[in-house]
């Protein structure tokens, strides 16, 4: 699924299907990625407004990297297809000796540790969009205040969705040490994002 070159509708029927992809993890992209576009909208919605001329400049330097953010996440929309797409032609290929089991086998691996590293980029760009989230609402414009704070609720619900979708991979992954360490580090992104976005209603609560 495509959204450059489809509509919402499109992609919420294609959602909806009887088929696997798209799914969970490009949804998690997604979400991320109008988490992203609204920190972007903050940023010019202060930018050049009264009473925010000294976070201007502040506000300019984090617009280009929520922009940035928004355009990575949403080409991993369809990055997770392709990855799901990958795993299952590794499991379509022949095995009718013992050099096409091993070689099988191999893609199969191959294919999943590929799966596992596209939703834990994922996570991780949508980490960085919760510190935007952060610096935007705190200091962005108050009237849209509630759009940073959608903001940090989209780019922490895309973390956790894609911190699930790399977990169904890694279970299935042979090498011990690529999933040991994955699982580390959605450790602690996830306790580190529940606590930002912590701050962050709190602090959006607190300007309402």
């Amino acid at each position: 699924m495509n959204l450059h070159s489809h509509s919402l509708q499109t992609f919420l029927d294609e959602l909806a299907a009887d088929t696997p992809v798209p799914g969970g993890g490009s949804v998690a992209a997604l979400g991320g990625a109008l988490g992203a576009a609204l920190v972007a909208m903050v940023c010019r919605l202060t930018i050049g407004k009264k009473g925010y001329e000294a976070v201007a400049d502040e506000m300019r330097a984090l617009l280009p990297r929520a922009e940035a953010l928004r355009n990575e996440l949403r080409d991993l929309i369809q990055a997770d297809s392709d990855a799901y797409a990958r795993v299952l032609d590794a499991y379509k290929l022949p095995k009718t000796n013992d050099a096409e089991q091993a070689a099988r086998a191999r893609a199969i691996q191959d294919a999943l540790e590929y799966a596992a590293d596209i939703p834990a980029r994922v996570a991780e760009r949508c980490a960085q969009v919760l510190d935007l989230a952060r610096v935007v609402a705190e200091k962005g414009n108050r009237h849209a205040a509630s759009d940073g704070a959608v903001g940090a609720l989209m780019a922490h619900a895309g973390l956790r969705g894609a911190a699930f979708n790399v977990a169904i991979n890694l279970a299935a992954i042979q090498d011990e040490s690529f999933v040991s360490e994955r699982r580390a580090r959605l450790t602690q992104l996830a306790a580190d994002a529940a606590q930002r976005e912590r701050e962050i209603l709190q602090i959006v609560e607190g300007r309402l």
